[in-house]
């Protein structure tokens, strides 16, 4: 038998969200985000849930031609656009869309043009200080791309570095000081793309013809001060693992690696097949909620690679071979994630190849 362990991606989850997006888009391109195998959800899975989404937005080149073999026949957008001039062909032969983000590859376009269709987006830095160039220089780029045969532009890229609502306003790279920015551009360039998730929900400021949905589509808030019920989405991974075995441990006994968790009663210890090697933080500490048989059992004692260890002195119906959500519907990720000092992305991104992922319709 598989050790008990298993990610569940809930369909139903995926489609609502995705919906809950388009709502809040509010008329404009909707570009799903399926970078880092769709956030740990799985590329084609996801693919096939945001069959409604006018565009994916990825990462690799080898995963747009993956979706498109797959059937996808909607837009498909490199987000970090290509790493080398071998790459040109191929996103006019899968018809991908690329962002353009230095004058390196401006320099790869020209040396290998004419094209019959090479579809790309200006990337421009209006404060992340990552990738793009300079607003003011938006106009020259335009300018220098269209003059390559066969170069087609598609819009204008940019993002936000603290989107967030609870983001205080005080501190540099705020949204306004960005949109500021990138108003030095001079004409107002079409099929502009902004807004991310947080900026999608609250940034109503934002404008622009597209946006990019990203962690909000997989059900976590991009803000870890509201949670999925505030925005209405719904989380689509629930990572669980059943108990291997049950303690009874003294008053006064340790338990685990470095003996941190000291029981301070006479305790019920429960074994869960879960560990850092399947993608829970090590780095989780003693107190840190997980659910079982319907109540808050707190972790108790340093995650080992392979197993973890709960308390459930006051869950009687906690036995072997319970189940115990270690995030999902009833623990948000956003909250594991914080008490490891993270955030969610993180932790869905990181769920380990050997963790099996199974979906429902939910």
């Amino acid at each position: 038998m598989p050790r008990p362990i298993a990610a569940t991606i809930h369909m139903g989850a995926l489609r609502h969200n995705l919906q809950r997006m388009r709502e809040a888009a509010h008329g404009r391109t909707l570009w799903a985000v399926v970078k880092a195998n769709a956030y740990g959800h799985g590329l084609l899975r996801a693919a096939r849930a945001f069959e409604e989404a006018d565009g994916l937005a990825l990462i690799d080149l080898c995963d747009a031609q993956k979706v498109r073999e797959y059937g996808w026949k909607k837009r498909i957008l490199l987000l970090e656009g290509f790493f080398d001039e071998t790459d040109i062909p191929l996103l006019e032969k899968f018809d991908i869309e690329t962002i353009v983000h230095n004058r390196h590859m401006i320099e790869l376009l020209k040396t290998n043009a004419p094209y019959k269709s090479l579809k790309v987006h200006i990337k421009i830095n209006s404060g992340m200080n990552r990738l793009g160039f300079l607003p003011k220089e938006e106009e020259h780029i335009r300018k220098e791309l269209c003059a390559i045969d066969g170069v087609e532009i598609m819009g204008v890229v940019t993002h936000f570095a603290n989107a967030e609502p609870s983001y205080d306003q005080g501190k540099p790279a705020t949204v306004s000081l960005q949109l500021q920015r990138m108003a030095q551009m001079g004409d107002k360039p079409s099929q502009l793309c902004m807004a991310n998730s947080a900026a999608t929900l609250w940034q109503k400021d934002v404008q622009g013809e597209a946006v990019r949905a990203g962690v909000a589509l997989y059900g976590a808030s991009p803000d870890a001060n509201y949670t999925s019920e505030d925005l209405d989405i719904q989380p689509a991974m629930t990572l669980s693992a059943n108990v291997l075995a049950i303690q009874n441990v003294p008053a006064g006994e340790a338990i685990g690696y470095g003996s941190r968790f000291v029981t301070k009663r006479d305790s019920r210890i429960a074994v869960v097949a879960c560990g850092y090697a399947d993608g829970y933080p090590r780095s989780t500490p003693d107190g840190t909620p997980t659910y079982v048989e319907g109540k808050i059992a707190p972790i108790a004692g340093a995650i080992s690679m392979d197993m973890l260890t709960i308390d459930v002195t006051d869950i009687p119906e906690a036995q072997l071979g319970s189940e115990v959500e270690l995030w999902g519907a009833h623990i948000p990720v956003n909250e594991v994630a914080k008490r490891c000092g993270t955030i969610g992305y993180e932790l869905m991104c990181a769920i380990a190849l050997r963790v099996p992922l199974v979906e429902d319709e939910q």
